[in-house]
């Protein structure tokens, strides 16, 4: 059986999309779910700020609650036009921030994002954004369709 996958996408695929893909894979997996999550950044070159493969307050969250990250060694990536196509859902982590952007760089595939309301660390601290992603990721797995159905919307 293959794996219908979520792309998770931010600005630098840095913290919040991998946050967010972490604890998506680490539920679905505990669930037996036929789902898996990959990430990347919208933007086309990561911040020079970020420091490391990947954000050490999205590292300490997922480790405190017993997380072992498969991808923390690995550097951010950009999405390219094929990660869409290798999605069958696309959500961006914050639609203020990441709308215009996806829409100027993937514009044949922008109508495919689904856009959550989830700041980034300049505007929130951690405790309340990762929290955010915490409640939105469990609620998108337990609205996922099954493997054997279409999406809707």
């Amino acid at each position: 059986m293959s794996l219908s996958k979520v792309l998770f996408l931010c600005t630098g695929n840095y913290y919040r999309s991998r946050y967010a893909e972490e604890l998506f894979n680490h539920i679905a997996e505990a669930e037996g779910l036929g789902w898996r999550a990959f990430s990347r950044g919208a933007a086309e070159r990561g911040s020079p700020n970020n420091i490391g493969p990947m954000s050490i307050l999205a590292l300490d969250r997922l480790q405190a609650k017993g997380i072992h990250p498969e991808g923390a060694a690995r550097n951010p990536q950009p999405c390219s036009l094929a990660d869409f196509g290798a999605a069958r859902l696309v959500i961006a982590l914050k639609e203020a921030e990441h709308r215009a952007l996806i829409e100027h760089r993937f514009p044949t595939a922008a109508a495919r994002v689904t856009y959550w309301h989830v700041d980034d660390v300049e505007f929130a601290p951690p405790s309340v954004a990762l929290a955010m992603i915490d409640k939105h990721v469990r609620d998108l797995i337990a609205a996922l369709p099954s493997v054997d159905h279409p999406v809707t919307r």
